[in-house]
């Protein structure tokens, strides 16, 4: 699935509602009157019209390990069970194993614009599992990218960089127990590099994050 791209370069850290798309990160987000916003093209997809992700931590019971408590540490390439609800309906339980942090190009961000300058794009790649065995089919998982403490890179992506950093809805299939498809999820910084992938859906997990690192 290939959003609409946006952009917001965060310097206020406070809630932005931008357009159609709305933010509320304690750490990433910023006034709507600091961040400007820009659009790239987009392609269709079935799953483009899907509802937006709504993780809580009331999921189904995990059937391939236990689940991975708020505030754990991975290491890339380790796999993680994780809760996972999408939309109000689809609700189930998904591995996701962070496959790589990959640096991206300056040029590479030319598709969000003039203010996409000076921003060095990531892309988070990764493998995602269907463990519970629930219809999750074209659901969207998102990982955020942290710099190497943690903390906020200062900039805000909606969407994905289509040949680079792909963001890929799940496929019809994906309703039974060890069905998988991987897909990539697109961080930017002007600042330092992005060493952290950050897994915030939920709210237990949005107060405190698995993460994963090199």
């Amino acid at each position: 699935m290939t959003h609409k791209a946006r952009i917001v370069s965060a310097v206020a850290l406070t809630t932005l509602t931008l357009g159609l798309t709305a933010c509320n990160d304690g750490e990433d987000a910023a006034s709507a009157q600091d961040s400007p916003s820009a659009s790239a093209p987009a392609s269709s997809d079935p799953g483009s019209k899907s509802p937006s992700a709504d993780p809580s931590d009331d999921a189904a019971a995990p059937a391939g390990g236990d689940v991975a408590a708020p505030g754990t540490k991975f290491k890339i390439g380790d796999r993680a069970v994780l809760p996972f609800k999408y939309g109000t309906a689809k609700k189930g339980t998904v591995a996701v194993t962070v496959t790589a942090i990959e640096k991206g190009a300056e040029a590479d961000m030319a598709p969000f614009g003039e203010k996409a300058k000076g921003m060095t794009p990531y892309y988070i790649r990764m493998k995602v599992e269907n463990v519970g065995g629930t219809d999750l089919s074209y659901a969207s998982l998102r990982l955020r990218g942290k710099l190497e403490g943690g903390g906020p890179t200062g900039v805000i992506l909606v969407g994905d960089l289509p040949g680079k950093c792909d963001s890929e809805t799940a496929p019809r299939d994906f309703t039974t127990k060890g069905a998988s498809y991987e897909t990539c999820s697109l961080s930017a910084t002007k600042t330092d590099p992005i060493a952290v992938a950050s897994f915030e859906e939920g709210d237990a997990y949005s107060d405190s994050p698995v993460l994963w690192t090199s």
